[in-house]
């Protein structure tokens, strides 16, 4: 609160003229819309959340977000997107001049308190709405002009498609070319052949593939991951894939055994290679930042944070604003049962590649208000641990 009160004093500067006059200005002032525009980008305070703002594939999403990114397409700008971690942050921020825009439902009846003012998009029948600073009457006005109400519906339904299985468009392949001879796919030489690379068997890189793209290797989702394992440009482009060669299969495996290799050497800290194999799976649909906020969880919760059995919990937890606003969690929301299924569907198709019995591990999400935390001793011998059974 006090952080907020100091919004109200503006910060002034001696400005020397080249021709020696002397004036006052202030520091905080709000840019005006042909300032957004000279300087080609929009800067947004915002909190992580579903419906506000989180990182997916290398994307912003996220209805709030999204409905900026379109009102900055207007401009004819880019946005630049600045987290806070609460109301607070993001007021005192919108002050002293560190955003141009607060892209979160406020309450209105803040306006009486603190010197900003509502526009842009609304929830009439909440009282809530974006807020831009009180001296900034252009930018306000320019957002009321340009939003209708109709497009928060519009954007639910964008992000529905880009989630659905239509978005992806591929073939579907059989999970096997010939059973009865052990042929995987047509690709197998080359799961043979780069599998070393990635200190893996074959078959899971065969059995991931085909959660990616089901063997097609022109596949493509919407958010832009491209052929058999579904690398993304920026990844390709890390990895020193050429995004002409990015749909050439042998190219494409060789690239995503080298990214599987990378994030092998980063969970080196997980000792046991068949868990770090999970790890990695993980890490390669959502990003190992995302996981290791996951492990931060688990580890503060009195879980083992090298058993993805323990750390899955939490990457489910990540969806709710009581985990991924935890002072631990450095990355916020994700869509953790996205990739909790991923690794799942992976261990399911890689035991019948193996030909041996899977057994779901029914993974669901952790309710620590009434399990027992016993706090994870690294050096506890196995059977000791075996003893305390977590009430979920």
């Amino acid at each position: 609160m006090i952080m907020i009160v100091a919004c109200t004093h503006k910060k002034s500067e001696t400005i020397v003229t080249p021709w020696g006059e002397v004036s006052t200005d202030s520091t905080n002032e709000a840019f005006a819309i042909k300032d957004i525009m000279t300087n080609g980008e929009m800067i947004v305070l915002t909190i992580s959340g579903p419906d506000t703002y989180y990182d997916y594939h290398g994307h912003g999403m996220g209805t709030q977000y999204l409905l900026c990114e379109k009102f900055a397409a207007h401009l004819g700008v880019s946005v630049r997107v600045e987290l806070c971690k609460d109301t607070a942050e993001m007021i005192t921020r919108l002050c002293n001049g560190d955003g141009d825009l607060i892209a979160v439902m406020l309450p209105r009846k803040l306006g009486k308190t603190y010197p900003i003012q509502f526009c842009g998009a609304a929830i009439d029948s909440l009282g809530v709405q974006w807020a831009v600073s009180d001296e900034n009457r252009e930018l306000a006005d320019t957002l009321n002009n340009w939003y209708r109400p109709s497009m928060l519906a519009e954007i639910n339904r964008e992000q529905r498609m880009m989630f659905s299985k239509k978005s992806v468009r591929r073939r579907t392949y059989s999970p096997f070319l010939n059973k009865s001879a052990g042929i995987i796919s047509s690709y197998d030489p080359l799961f043979r052949k780069y599998a070393p690379v990635a200190r893996w068997d074959w078959r899971l890189i065969a059995a991931q593939c085909y959660q990616e793209s089901c063997f097609d290797p022109n596949a493509r989702s919407w958010a832009g991951a491209c052929g058999l394992m579904q690398i993304m440009p920026s990844t390709a482009t890390h990895l020193g894939l050429p995004l002409s060669k990015i749909y050439d299969p042998e190219q494409n495996i060789s690239a995503a055994t080298k990214f599987i290799s990378q994030l092998m050497n980063s969970f080196r800290d997980i000792p046991n290679t068949e868990q770090r194999h999970l790890f990695v799976l993980a890490a390669y649909n959502a990003g190992p930042l995302h996981i290791r906020d996951a492990m931060a969880l688990a580890r503060k919760n009195g879980r083992n944070p090298h058993l993805w059995n323990n750390v899955a919990p939490f990457v489910l937890a990540l969806q709710t604003p009581a985990y991924y606003n935890d002072p631990v969690v450095k990355y916020g929301y994700m869509r953790g049962s996205e990739t909790v299924d991923y690794v799942e569907r992976i261990r399911q198709r890689y035991a019948q590649y193996r030909g041996v019995p899977y057994k779901s591990s029914g993974i669901h999400e952790p309710d620590i208000k009434t399990e027992e935390m016993i706090p994870y001793n690294p050096m506890t011998p196995r059977k000791a641990r075996k003893k305390h059974r977590f009430k979920i």
